[in-house]
């Protein structure tokens, strides 16, 4: 299982496939919650377009519109993604355990 340590430098190369940079902090005046909630749906958004991306680089490439390479990349930053969101999904799921075991 990938844990939150391993899956840092997938999520750092992907920020910056993605052109996300840094982590940066919530807009001011965004509470906690909103500036995760937003980072989280931009990471979603993010894999679901690189998604769509390698799909159509895909189709591109079977028709000869595109070269190997260009596909090759585009798959690969799909793959990318989709292993930075299930990255995140097990460490949300994980921290949930951790609630859901304490003591009340």
């Amino acid at each position: 299982m990938m844990t939150f340590s391993s899956a840092t430098p997938a999520l750092n190369a992907y920020r910056a496939t993605a052109g996300l940079g840094g982590a940066e902090a919530p807009a001011a005046g965004a509470g906690v919650g909103d500036g995760f909630e937003a980072v989280l749906g931009q990471v979603m958004q993010q894999a679901v377009s690189q998604a769509r991306q390698a799909d159509q680089a895909t189709q591109a490439g079977l028709t000869g519109q595109m070269g190997t390479t260009e596909v090759v990349m585009a798959v690969g930053r799909a793959e990318l993604a989709l292993q930075t969101a299930v990255a995140v999904r097990d460490r949300m799921v994980t921290a949930y355990q951790d609630v859901m075991r304490m003591a009340v």
